[in-house]
């Protein structure tokens, strides 16, 4: 009889053809079968409906995600996880391709998606893995207005006027919590880390026409009830790293995502820790150890750990960088359940 445990699990890339899209997680990344024209999104750890992840490696190989999940339960995500999200498995790991500008739109928070008779809302996170000399990201308003100011400069053609533009560097991260107006400009590539939802209001999409000479859909109602309309500046996520240690870029109630930049081996313990730990892999090559299996990923791949692991080993070829991810129901908001040796 075949072994029926949970092992750290890798899994096959799902490329999403988008009117902005490009060929840069093709080319940079080298992930090249991708069979679309214009690759804007490739989502490489998804438990979305329709979109689950399925498994490549070991005996659950050709499984989904939720299927996984379905089986073992608090083993893969941890008892306090399954608590709160059931057979849902709780965030979206995705590259974007931003070969051209991504509409200007906004995700609803919890709350006014459960108002909307959604699941849950979507706050995100950005790690920009490489950026054109005159790239820009649009977060936040740079100005307070009211509902009144924001729709008659939406029907005035002058809500660019109002938003905050940054100009991102390799290496940035930006914070994009339910209710804040953002996108992407041209010549981007991006790490993104967020809440298991596809719900998005697209607010302005720069007068763009398709194939056929159509618009997209706008969702000018649904954005203007979910939007907050408080000031941003100075939108990059301050943070400072240290090689062969533990960086954290974000933390929040749905995700805490750590950045490792290592040139050795590094050893973690997550006994205390109560959740999934997911791996993705941004540059270089490198190898997960534990409970048993060893698991090799090059960048633009993810690896799941079951929340039943507790140590984890992390061997780079040369030097790596990867993003580490997972949920601290314990601790929110102040120190991390996990130990790090390195």
């Amino acid at each position: 009889m075949e072994d029926s445990a949970l092992y750290p699990l890798k899994f096959y890339p799902l490329f999403k053809n988008k009117i902005w899209g490009g060929n840069k997680i093709k080319n940079d990344l080298g992930i090249d079968y991708s069979p679309l024209p214009n690759c804007g999104e490739m989502w490489i750890l998804s438990g979305v409906y329709g979109n689950e992840s399925m498994v490549e490696n070991g005996f659950l190989a050709e499984n989904n995600l939720n299927e996984v999940l379905e089986i073992y339960n608090a083993d893969l995500i941890g008892e306090a996880n399954y608590a709160r999200f059931g057979n849902e498995f709780p965030i979206l790991v995705k590259i974007i391709d931003a070969n051209d500008r991504l509409s200007v739109q906004v995700h609803p928070d919890d709350a006014h998606a459960l108002q909307q008779g959604l699941d849950c809302g979507k706050t995100e996170m950005w790690y920009v893995m490489d950026a054109e000399k005159d790239s820009i990201i649009i977060d936040g308003f740079s100005k307070k207005l009211s509902k009144e100011t924001y729709q008659k400069s939406l029907d005035e053609g002058k809500l660019l006027e109002n938003l905050n533009v940054e100009h991102p560097q390799k290496g940035d991260v930006f914070f994009i919590p339910g209710g804040r107006v953002h996108a992407l400009g041209k010549g981007l590539l991006i790490a993104e880390i967020q809440q298991t939802s596809d719900t998005t209001y697209r607010i302005y999409d720069w007068d763009r026409k398709d194939e056929n000479g159509n618009g997209r859909e706008l969702h000018t109602a649904q954005a203007l009830e979910v939007l907050d309309f408080n000031p941003v500046k100075n939108a990059k996520t301050n943070y400072s790293y240290t090689k062969n240690t533990t960086s954290t870029l974000a933390k929040c109630p749905y995700f805490t995502t750590n950045l490792l930049v290592f040139d050795k081996p590094l050893k973690k313990d997550f006994a205390s820790l109560d959740s999934f730990v997911a791996y993705c892999c941004i540059e270089g090559i490198c190898a997960i150890r534990t409970m048993g299996k060893i698991v090799p990923m090059r960048a633009g791949e993810c690896i799941l750990v079951p929340a039943i692991a507790d140590i984890v080993e992390i061997f780079p070829e040369k030097e790596a960088k990867v993003l580490e991810i997972y949920i601290d129901n314990l601790e929110l908001g102040t120190q991390s359940s996990e130990k790090d040796f390195s």
